[in-house]
């Protein structure tokens, strides 16, 4: 697979961790424990034992992707309630969380820092393609397990020198082929310009989304790049608008999400269907652009929105809802990504549990050998699902528009794998 710029710059970020951590390579495999006996015997059991696991996870606290911090809150949430009722086979959850701002070089000291001091069993969930990027030839060079990373990036499914790591959530062409087939059904001569962050993940949803339309009547006739570290995104909403185009493909993460929407509200001169990506859907970037100018705007979704009425009797939602009350009461329930966290947790779950060894090993297997795992939190019809070829757990969403004061689902789920086959392949 071609690699984009922004990985080629995290390959040379990981770089200098993997020179300084090579001389403790053979120390590290020397102190790590091994499995009791039989089958599992001489593998990994670093951060398990029969009471307790330690898992770590790396997000952006604080800096231009802070928005997304909060979805440890929720997997914190998840671990906290399953503690108050035994733990998982009898183990106990510690997750420790760590802050790289959405810094790839952050990740790799805090990467470092997990597996080295804190002695983590797993790297659950890394936040970002850029920073998961930074830090996964490390974490594969020391074995250790990075399960279900918080990027939709299509490289966790298809590369093969990476074993020990696997995304989660439907990967960006996937998302994208979801918006393509809507147009071909609703608008086939649509004009779209595009909105998209300059990196692996803008470019990735991109590029899914101009293959998945090629050879159509839908043409992408304008295109703006932004940089994370912009101020604003007002100067390319101004350039797309000239494009006169009849849809918005909004590829971006959440600050910059909510100041593309503004932008679209206040022109009104022009009148797009506004598309915006799933890591932009939660209400947290629709709220200050206020509800009622985000009427209209079309998603993909693929777990249960937590402020949608029809859930309102769902154990789980209620469940979520009582734990996160009782241990993070600060947080917002009807925040999705709370909900992102919990489903995201709740697999992890499925998959610890699936494991045949209580090893790295084990886990490392567990999470490619998923056959249809109903998880409570993800949508009636979406199931966890991977194989020896197929590395994506979840590649079914269902379209999504915004009316009143939340999301609506509508239409049928698309499973994407059926519709289009797995990326890569």
């Amino acid at each position: 697979m071609r690699k984009t710029t922004a990985l080629r710059a995290a390959a040379a970020a990981s770089a200098a961790l993997l020179l300084a951590t090579a001389c403790n390579s053979q120390r590290g495999e020397d102190e790590q424990g091994t499995a009791a006996d039989g089958a599992c015997k001489g593998q990994q059991t670093t951060g398990i034992t029969d009471t307790t696991i330690k898992l770590g996870g790396i997000y952006p606290l604080s800096g231009p992707a802070s928005a997304y911090g909060t979805i440890s809150k929720g997997v914190d949430t998840y671990f906290k309630a399953v503690n108050d009722q035994g733990g998982i086979d009898g183990r106990k959850v510690e997750f420790v969380v760590r802050d790289d701002g959405y810094q790839p070089p952050k990740a790799v000291e805090e990467a470092r820092r997990l597996v080295e001091r804190e002695k983590v069993f797993a790297v659950f969930q890394s936040l970002g393609t850029p920073s998961t990027a930074a830090v996964w030839d490390y974490l594969n060079q020391q074995k250790v397990p990075q399960p279900f990373v918080a990027t939709g990036a299509s490289v966790w499914g298809t590369d093969d020198k990476h074993p020990w790591t696997i995304g989660w959530q439907p990967n960006y062409v996937s998302e994208a082929r979801v918006y393509a087939k809507y147009l071909k059904d609703e608008k086939p001569k649509a004009k779209v310009a595009v909105l998209f962050q300059n990196d692996d993940f803008g470019k990735d949803l991109l590029g899914g989304f101009k293959e998945a339309v090629a050879g159509s009547g839908i043409e992408v006739v304008a295109e703006e790049s932004y940089e994370v570290t912009d101020p604003s995104v007002s100067a390319q909403m101004t350039s797309l608008a000239r494009s006169k185009a009849d849809v918005l493909l909004n590829i971006t993460t959440p600050k910059f999400g909510s100041q593309a929407l503004a932008a679209d509200a206040k022109n009104t001169k022009w009148n797009p269907l506004h598309i915006v990506n799933n890591v932009s859907s939660s209400a947290t970037v629709l709220k200050p652009v206020g509800f009622k100018n985000v009427q209209g705007v079309v998603s993909a979704t693929y777990f249960k929105d937590p402020a949608d009425p029809q859930w309102a009797d769902d154990a789980e939602i209620k469940a979520y809802n009582a734990a996160l009350d009782k241990y993070a009461p600060d947080s917002d329930p009807t925040n999705q990504f709370n909900a992102y966290g919990w489903a995201a947790a709740s697999s992890l779950h499925k998959a610890l549990d699936a494991m045949k060894c209580p090893t790295r090993e084990g886990l490392r297997d567990a999470v490619r050998d998923l056959k249809d795992v109903k998880v409570d939190m993800l949508l009636p019809g979406v199931t966890l699902s991977t194989g020896p070829d197929d590395a994506f757990p979840i590649e079914t969403m269902q379209l999504m528009r915004f009316k009143g004061e939340r999301w609506q689902l509508f239409g049928e789920p698309v499973d994407t794998r059926k519709e289009f086959g797995s990326p890569g392949n």
